[in-house]
């Protein structure tokens, strides 16, 4: 990742390049390995799409406000803003997989509400939502090491919101799935969250 090249996150942070393969792992533990004969979609990917060019899918799609770096091989790439509209360009009943990686703690809470509903609509019967979100807990303890250039502070200053455990299930049952199918837990030591949605 030299010069900044395909980096996982916008900013410097000298630690952004292990919490991005730490993701990473924790999201592709979480795929039953039925669902990869299908399509996943990766919301948030960033400019270079980390966790999407490290795991194996049929079809892959990412969403993100920024075009990416460079085309990218078996990689279907929509550039959508998700505070202009948080409706998803895809028919219903499309995605095995959906995943939003370190992403609704950017997202207002109004808009994260019709984002989810909308994922809902557009996983197939089985598949799976998979999401993870620094713990509310944490965010003081990022914020930190922003300033110290371990995380980045772009990615940090912009987030607008922290979830706990107990909130991520009010949002997955507004979202319209059912609780019996949602779980959740934690990830490295406890400073973030993931949970799972089977529609």
């Amino acid at each position: 990742m030299k010069n900044g090249q395909n980096r996982p996150t916008r900013g410097n942070g000298l630690l952004e390049p292990l919490l991005a393969r730490l993701r990473a792992r924790q999201a592709n533990l979480l795929i039953p390995s039925v669902l990869r004969q299908g399509s996943i979609l990766d919301i948030g990917c960033g400019s270079y799409p980390y966790f999407l060019s490290n795991t194996y899918f049929k079809e892959k799609f990412a969403l993100d406000r920024f075009h990416p770096k460079e085309k990218i091989i078996d990689i279907n790439w929509y550039t959508f803003d998700l505070s202009v509209s948080p409706f998803l360009p895809f028919e219903e009943d499309f995605f095995s997989v959906v995943t939003l990686l370190a992403v609704i703690e950017h997202i207002d809470p109004e808009v994260l509400v019709n984002l989810l509903m909308d994922i809902h609509r557009t996983l197939r019967p089985g598949g799976v939502l998979i999401l993870t979100t620094p713990a509310a807990w944490s965010d003081s303890l990022l914020h930190r090491m922003s300033r110290t250039k371990l995380v980045s502070k772009e990615e940090i200053d912009e987030h607008v919101y922290a979830y706990t455990l107990p909130l991520l299930g009010w949002y997955m049952g507004k979202a319209g799935f059912e609780m019996r199918k949602v779980k959740f837990g934690t990830f490295e030591i406890g400073l973030n969250l993931w949970s799972t949605a089977y529609k």
